[in-house]
């Protein structure tokens, strides 16, 4: 795999990683806050809190950890590396925090919440962003403390031997521990959910699937008339509990995105926002208390200027839309609001391909001049030449 770690514009996104950076992102901080804060008052036998929280690993990784470790098969999809930051063959820069999963299960923690900032190459548009930022929910369980409440729980068992993978379970597990790690789960999360948005939202359950969970479940909320999906989770597949030395537990895990949940909870209109430095945008987030209702109030809307760019396809057939876009949020940055594919073209003769891309450009902060898109658009132009082997048709 060709490397695409800290680059230009990249370095710049990276060394601004939310953690590390001094005043982090406000509102996206805000939702990272309150999800810990909830989870604070889920307490152990002791009556200390439960969930230890860790928000520090480092975001490069081995190819292993972000996909084999979660059983994530050679051929899936989500390895391309149209799709990924690949360092080396060996090495990346993290595409879900799950890919720290086995490694604090192994360091003997049992329940725990974990946020960071992850890389995935995405299309261009106000929802997406080359870095953004997740956290992780994991909790296992032993015989005793799942069955503890069960009348006649102490005849019940995790496991079930010689069983056989269900919809609802897999083989290794009973399907009355299944039931109650599920029900554990949605209550938690449910409870999670209420907190955040309120306790009158609508929302429901959904099953699909996930390599390294079975069963597994998207949880969705109904936001201004709309299903919107805020989670996924499910019961831990049991060969990475194995690997990671917890073989006599159970576990269920969940993941969301900070931004999605910022961008819901505070009316953020952009991903963009969210690495604004502008003390207008950063001022209506700061300090103050964590359950007072916040409505992001716009900054003055600068007008956007667009260009369109076509170019010829190299005939080896080795052009990803993903590295196009990547090179335009390279070389455009921030300036780039959206990048869309309007149109297509074969040539009747000679079969070669085309396509056109129109890039708006829009300034958080100011107005933009025709002379400096100009420029962007055309060092844009130069660096699609040189890299990906397409020939301009401008």
């Amino acid at each position: 795999h060709e490397g695409y770690y800290a680059e230009g514009y990249y370095a710049e996104v990276i060394t601004q990683r939310v953690y590390g950076r001094e005043g982090y992102y406000a509102e996206g901080y805000t939702s990272y806050i309150n999800v810990v804060f909830l989870f604070q008052f889920i307490l152990g036998p002791m009556g200390n809190p439960l969930f230890s929280v860790h928000d520090n690993l480092s975001p490069v990784v081995s190819v292993e950890q972000n996909f084999d470790s979660l059983l994530i098969p050679p051929d899936h999809p989500s390895r391309k590396k149209g799709d990924n930051y690949y360092i080396n063959r060996t090495t990346m820069l993290r595409a879900h925090t799950s890919a720290h999963q086995r490694e604090l299960v192994s360091a003997g923690l049992d329940a725990f919440l974990l946020a960071g900032d992850v890389y995935r190459r995405d299309e261009i548009d106000c929802s997406h962003y080359p870095v953004f930022h997740q956290m992780e929910g994991v909790r296992l369980f032993s015989n005793h403390e799942l069955f503890s409440a069960v009348e006649g729980g102490e005849l019940l068992s995790l496991f079930e031997p010689n069983g056989r993978r269900t919809p609802q379970k897999q083989e290794e597990h009973s399907l009355e521990a299944v039931k109650l790690l599920e029900f554990n789960l949605k209550s938690t999360l449910t409870s999670l959910i209420q907190q955040l948005f309120s306790p009158e939202v609508e929302l429901r359950w959904v099953d699909c699937f996930f390599p390294f969970t079975h069963p597994s479940f998207e949880l969705e909320v109904l936001f201004r008339g709309q299903w919107m999906e805020v989670l996924g989770c499910g019961v831990m597949e049991q060969r990475i509990l194995r690997s990671a030395g917890a073989e006599h537990k159970l576990g269920w895990a969940f993941g969301l995105g900070l931004e999605r949940l910022a961008m819901v909870l505070f009316d953020i209109p952009d991903i963009r926002l969210f690495w604004s430095r502008d003390e207008r945008f950063l001022e209506q987030f700061r300090g103050g208390d964590l359950h007072r209702p916040i409505s992001f109030k716009p900054l003055s809307k600068f007008p956007s200027l667009h260009n369109d760019i076509s170019f010829w396809l190299p005939e080896s057939g080795s052009f990803s839309q993903n590295d196009f876009f990547d090179l335009v949020r390279s070389v455009g940055g921030d300036l780039v609001e959206q990048v869309t594919r309007v149109d297509q073209f074969t040539h009747p003769k000679t079969g070669r391909s085309s396509e056109c891309y129109r890039i708006v450009y829009r300034h958080m902060e100011r107005t933009l001049t025709q002379q400096e898109v100009k420029q962007t658009h055309e060092r844009i132009e130069s660096a699609a030449e040189s890299q990906l082997g397409v020939r301009g048709r401008y």
